[in-house]
């Protein structure tokens, strides 16, 4: 059986991230999943939380409670864990995350979703007015600036996947109204069920990091 890594920069398992990934990846692909803070306790994740002018990181714990973490805080976990990996045999890692990191000094492939994500949008929306949702309103900005590189306009909504349908209803209506092309759901905790409820408001194409990135990997494997 082929095996790949999965590592989330939150806690592992991922209940609500792996079986939708399976479904593209196949059932005769093993998938080792570890996490960045995997063996903290919710007390010792919040000496992690974010300060002012750090970057925010949106991410669940194991039983599904939302967190958000500082990135310079979780890189160096995240190295960690790609090395225990490594140990394990395992020479292609699915990084759970859209989020920017510096390049990560190893043997293995790191699929890094931003990048891919990034090299999916940027072919499709020249000259289009582009729609983005992202957990956590301390990312407008950054996310706005990511994105402006790709297309004409970009106009960012936030909605956290881990708190609630009601969040990515109310991003999907206030981007209907504003005349979007295309829209992008621009985090791994974003569902098949969340992308259905973003189509049926929006009425515009929408694409899901979570399958695009799969479908990646699955031609990797």
């Amino acid at each position: 059986m082929k095996k790949i890594g999965l590592l989330t920069i939150g806690q592992a398992p991922r209940v609500d991230l792996v079986p939708e990934i399976k479904t593209v990846l196949g059932e005769d692909v093993e998938i080792i999943e570890r996490g960045a803070l995997d063996g903290l306790t919710i007390k010792e994740v919040e000496a992690l939380y974010p300060r002012q002018d750090d970057e925010v990181l949106v991410t669940r714990m194991a039983d599904g409670t939302e967190v958000k973490v500082a990135e310079r805080e979780i890189f160096p976990r995240l190295k960690e864990k790609i090395k225990n990996l490594e140990a394990e045999g395992i020479n292609t890692i699915f990084l759970a995350c859209t989020g920017e990191f510096p390049s990560f000094d190893s043997a293995s492939l790191i699929v890094r979703p931003q990048k891919v994500l990034h090299h999916v949008v940027s072919s499709l929306a020249e000259g289009l007015t582009l729609g983005i949702i992202i957990p956590d309103e301390r990312q407008v900005v950054s996310a706005k600036e990511r994105w402006s590189t790709v297309a004409s306009k970009v106009i960012v909504e936030p909605g956290s996947p881990y708190a609630g349908m009601e969040n990515i209803e109310k991003a999907a209506k206030l981007l209907a109204t504003s005349g979007v092309d295309l829209v992008v759901m621009d985090c791994m905790g974003y569902t098949l069920q969340m992308k259905d409820v973003v189509l049926q408001h929006v009425k515009k194409p929408v694409i899901l990091a979570r399958s695009i990135v799969a479908k990646v990997v699955s031609e990797l494997l």
